[in-house]
């Protein structure tokens, strides 16, 4: 009888590990939680492309956008954990969860980390002929009269407004926030004079940087983008504790079985590591990282308290 259990037990983990080694059987689904066109669709389609030629299988593209990312995530958070749905998102994903009450989801225990793709930093810029030159005009203005100065994102509770209130919050100054639909609007009314300042994602900014038509005044970065490297990082300015990058990362429901983490890691990192894709990406606006699950995962860690921080002190709540 113990020989006829011992048996059965070896064929359940033998068939297991049978069913590991072919993952995957049938297409892998990533959802995307912004809609098409915009910079993480950018990235989850050049992603999908480099892995599908890894994996054997097709990896599909799904766009569901809304609610700061939480359309996207309450759907890959209620399927089955198997592999074959991923989220692609990008750092609403650590965001959202302290903007909304009750928080739509939990960034810690409701999903598994696969890796992350990349980051990039926010910009502030001005126009071109704009009598603010510097971040320290920027503060001294704001500082002389805090009802002065009102800057535009993209939207409340992007990563640029939030890098702004991290700005407010270490330099103990006030500036208006005007939030638009996007960047393009922002960048709109910067130019019509609407508002005297728009933080922005590198990708909204870095053409109209490159062109002359807007002042950067720095960037949010931990290190420069390569193609700025005139314009200083926060930290390089004497600001201390205030790097925002915006990054875009690949997550899957809890639950999924190690092996098959492990693998979609793998062949994520894999995917990352090719000279061709890391191109693609840089003209995309995101400076490749291939961090791991476990890079990932720390990288969460960190960000979910910061960011609860800011949102915290700064009264800030979602759309």
């Amino acid at each position: 009888m113990y020989k006829k259990i011992a048996s059965i037990f070896v064929w359940v983990a033998i068939s297991i590990g049978q069913a590991y080694a072919v993952f995957p059987e049938n297409p892998i689904n990533i959802v995307v939680s912004f809609a098409p066109g915009g910079a993480t669709d950018i990235t989850a389609r050049i992603l999908a492309q480099a892995m599908t030629k890894n994996v054997g299988q097709q990896i599909l593209v799904d766009n569901r956008p809304g609610a700061g990312g939480a359309v996207a995530a309450n759907i890959v958070k209620g399927a089955k954990p198997n592999g074959y749905t991923m989220m692609l998102t990008s750092s609403v994903y650590v965001v959202t969860p302290s903007l909304k009450k009750p928080s739509p989801y939990d960034p810690i225990k409701d999903f598994v980390p696969i890796c992350e793709i990349g980051d990039a930093p926010n910009v502030i810029v001005v126009k071109a002929d704009s009598p603010i030159k510097s971040i320290a005009d920027l503060v001294a203005m704001a500082r002389k009269d805090p009802n002065f100065v009102s800057y535009a994102s993209p939207g409340a509770g992007t990563t640029p407004h939030l890098a702004a209130e991290v700005l407010k919050i270490r330099e103990n100054i006030n500036m208006t926030h005007i939030p638009y639909k996007g960047a393009g609007p922002a960048m709109t009314d910067l130019f019509g004079g609407q508002t005297q300042v728009l933080f922005g994602s590198l990708a909204s900014v870095i053409a109209q940087i490159q062109a002359g038509q807007v002042r950067a005044l720095a960037q949010t970065g931990e290190n420069k983008w390569s193609d700025l490297q005139q314009v200083p990082t926060l930290a390089e300015l004497g600001i201390k504790d205030a790097v925002s990058n915006t990054f875009q990362a690949v997550f899957a429901p809890a639950g999924t079985p190690p092996d098959i983490v492990a693998y979609l890691s793998k062949q994520c990192v894999t995917a990352l590591k090719d000279p061709e894709v890391i191109e693609k990406l840089k003209q995309a606006g995101l400076a490749t990282t291939a961090l791991d699950s476990a890079g990932l995962r720390a990288r969460v860690a960190k960000e979910v308290p910061y960011w609860k921080d800011v949102i915290d002190k700064g009264g800030i709540k979602g759309e």
